[in-house]
């Protein structure tokens, strides 16, 4: 996870390295799609008080198979996937699992605070997070995936954000 900090922001870098479930393959083969979410939070440390929130975000990422053609489709959105359609969302299908895996496991250049809310002089830490929504799931599978470990994909990851150099 590399965070930079520029006149424009906070953007965010993240390299990730996982691989799904065996319970969560199977599903997506069936042609059940999987919603996994990447949160990101950057709180301002301060010594008097709890940590403050300054800025949050969440990006949606929908993993499908299409049994048919035998493709992969990867969707991802800044808006929650809702159950009428998928909103607006940006997609691409892949031949592969291993390509559209290694497209989800790379995050490039995500803004995730704007210059407005950051103080120049301020020690900022941004949290990430990145996970399985189980509340997307069909009814019948998230009651089935309680409290089962063959469900499990959670990643996370805290870093100190660098003071901005001024030239």
């Amino acid at each position: 996870m590399e965070v930079e900090r520029s006149l424009e922001g906070l953007f965010l870098n993240v390299s990730m390295e996982f691989g799904l479930p065996s319970l969560v393959q199977e599903a997506l083969q069936q042609g059940i799609p999987m919603t996994f979410v990447a949160d990101a939070e950057v709180t301002r440390s301060r010594w008097y008080w709890s940590d403050e929130k300054v800025s949050s975000v969440q990006r949606f990422l929908r993993l499908s198979y299409q049994p048919l053609t035998q493709r992969w489709r990867l969707n991802v959105s800044s808006a929650p996937f809702s159950t009428s359609g998928l909103g607006v969302s940006v997609g691409q299908s892949y031949d592969q699992l291993s390509d559209v895996l290694a497209a989800m496991q790379r995050i490039a250049h995500w803004n995730i605070a704007d210059a407005q809310v950051l103080d120049t002089g301020s020690p900022y830490r941004v949290h990430f997070h990145f996970q399985l929504d189980m509340s997307q799931l069909p009814r019948p599978l998230q009651i089935g995936a309680l409290g089962r470990s063959g469900w499990n994909l959670s990643i996370a990851r805290t870093e100190r954000v660098p003071l901005l150099s001024t030239p």
